[in-house]
């Protein structure tokens, strides 16, 4: 039988779990609104410290670096939208009605906030995809989840006979994923709700 001793240092050295004394969900969202006004290469640490209060040392004990910060205010964004999302396609009654109550959301946000930053995810794969593997990653796990999501959907569509089969599911797919982004962007200087219900109507008359 061995016994292992520790010295005191070798027991310090023995990392513990951090605590943070700060609400960390309101950093994120603090941290988030300065990425979404600067972009992730134009917002500097200092950006970051004075938007959040912390001081460098807590952003880099919490978060390790200015990239891990702006992945985890990505992932809570992605998911801030998939639950408005959800709540909005559990209302949907067939598989054409749910593309449309995903757009009419789209237009919703864009009417009742300021969408003039545009999509925090839409703006990250414009100015930073193949550029850092951490967010290529991130970036196509989103596209492949929402992707097979509208595929799924159109597949549906088709066999009940409310989505055409000009096309297969997976270039309708491909279609409106193209076309969420493409709205998105468009709606950095078009907030007008009229117009940008048109675009989804024109769209949505493409698969119908």
């Amino acid at each position: 039988m061995s016994i292992i001793l520790y010295t005191f240092e070798t027991f310090i050295s023995i990392k513990m779990p951090k605590t943070e004394s700060f609400n960390r969900t309101l950093v994120l969202e603090q941290a988030t609104t300065v990425f979404h006004d600067k972009g992730y290469n134009a917002t500097s640490l200092q950006n970051l410290v004075d938007a959040t209060g912390l001081n460098r040392s807590s952003i880099y004990n919490s978060f390790v670096s200015k990239l891990d910060l702006y992945l985890e205010c990505l992932n809570v964004y992605e998911a801030k939208f998939n639950r408005e999302a959800s709540k909005t396609l559990l209302r949907a009654e067939d598989p054409l009605d749910a593309i449309k109550r995903l757009f009419d959301l789209y237009v919703k946000l864009i009417s009742l906030e300021k969408f003039d930053k545009g999509c925090l995810i839409t703006n990250c794969k414009a100015e930073m995809a193949n550029h850092e593997k951490a967010i290529t990653v991130f970036l196509e796990k989103n596209q492949g989840h929402t992707l097979q999501f509208l595929e799924d959907l159109i597949i549906k569509g088709q066999e009940d006979g409310h989505i055409n089969t000009n096309q297969t599911s997976k270039i309708y797919a491909l279609y409106l994923f193209s076309s969420l982004q493409g709205f998105r962007m468009t709606a950095i200087l078009i907030t007008d709700r009229t117009q940008l219900q048109s675009i989804v109507n024109s769209i949505l008359q493409t698969i119908t």
